[in-house]
C-alpha cells in the first residue's frame, strides 16, 4: 500500500496547504470589503487575485488527490482496510468542506461567515467591492479624460481667435495705410491742380493764345473739307461726261 501512503501524506499536506492560504484569502477579502477605498492604493485587487489563484489551484490538487484515493480504494485487486477507507471518506469530506468554505468567502467576507443573519442582509461582497472599484475608477478616468479634452479644445479654440484677430488687425493696418496712401495722393493733386492754376493766372494771355490756335484749325479744317468736295464734284463731272 505505499500508493496509498503516499497520496495520504500528499492530500494531508495539500489540506494543511490549503488551509492556511484560505486563511489568508479571507482576511484579504475582509481587508478588502472593509475599506473600499484603499484598494488601489494598497495594491489588494492584484492581491487578492493572486491568492485566489494560488486558492484555487490547490483545491483543485487536492480534488485531485482524493480521486486517485477514491480511484485506489474502488481497485477490487487492493481493497483498503476500514480505516483507509475511513480515512479516505474522511479526506473526501474535508475537500467538500473546503470547497463549500471558498465558495462562501468569495460571496461574503470573513466577518459574516460565521453571522448568517447579518450575510443575510449585506449586500456587500468581495466581486461586486471590486467592480464598483473599477467602476469608480473608470469614471474618475473618463471625466480626466473629458476635462483633458475640454481643455485642448478651450486651446484650440483660443488659438483660432487669436489667430483671427491677428488677421482682422493686419486687415485693419493694410486699410489704414492705403487710407493714408490716398489722402497723400489726393493732396498731391490738388496741390497741381493748384499749381496749374497758379500758372495759368500768371500768363494773362495764354487763353487768348489758346483760343486763337483753336479758331485757325477749325478754319483750316473747313478750307480743306471745302477743297475736297471741291474736286470730287469736279471729278464726278468729268466722268460723267
Amino acid at each position: 500500500m505505499a500508493d496509498y501512503e503516499s497520496l495520504h501524506r500528499q492530500c494531508r499536506t495539500l489540506e494543511s496547504l490549503f488551509d492556511t492560504k484560505l486563511t489568508s484569502y479571507s482576511r484579504l477579502a475582509s481587508t478588502i470589503t472593509r475599506n473600499q477605498n484603499d484598494i488601489e492604493a494598497g495594491g489588494s485587487r492584484e492581491r487578492w487575485k493572486d491568492v485566489e489563484g494560488e486558492v484555487e489551484d490547490l483545491l483543485e490538487k487536492l480534488r485531485e488527490t482524493n480521486d486517485e484515493l477514491l480511484a485506489l480504494s474502488n481497485n477490487p485487486d487492493t481493497p483498503p482496510s476500514q480505516s483507509m477507507s475511513r480515512a479516505i471518506q474522511r479526506h473526501g469530506e474535508v475537500y467538500q468542506d473546503y470547497a463549500k468554505e471558498l465558495r462562501r468567502t468569495k460571496v461574503c467576507p470573513v466577518s459574516l461567515l460565521h453571522e448568517p443573519s447579518s450575510r443575510d442582509t449585506s449586500q456587500t461582497n468581495v466581486q461586486h467591492t471590486l467592480d464598483k472599484v473599477n467602476l469608480l475608477s473608470g469614471v474618475r478616468n473618463d471625466i480626466e479624460a473629458y476635462k483633458s479634452s475640454a481643455a485642448d479644445s478651450l486651446l484650440a479654440e483660443r488659438g483660432r481667435i487669436d489667430s483671427s484677430h491677428s488677421m482682422t488687425d493686419q486687415i485693419l493696418d493694410q486699410a489704414y495705410e492705403t487710407r493714408a496712401e490716398f489722402s497723400r495722393q489726393s493732396m498731391s493733386l490738388a496741390s497741381i491742380n493748384s499749381r496749374m492754376t497758379g500758372v495759368i493766372s500768371t500768363i494773362p494771355g495764354i487763353n487768348n493764345l489758346l483760343s486763337m490756335i483753336k479758331s485757325r484749325r477749325r478754319r483750316d479744317s473747313i478750307i480743306l473739307g471745302i477743297l475736297i468736295g471741291g474736286c470730287l464734284l469736279l471729278l464726278m463731272s468729268y466722268m460723267s461726261r
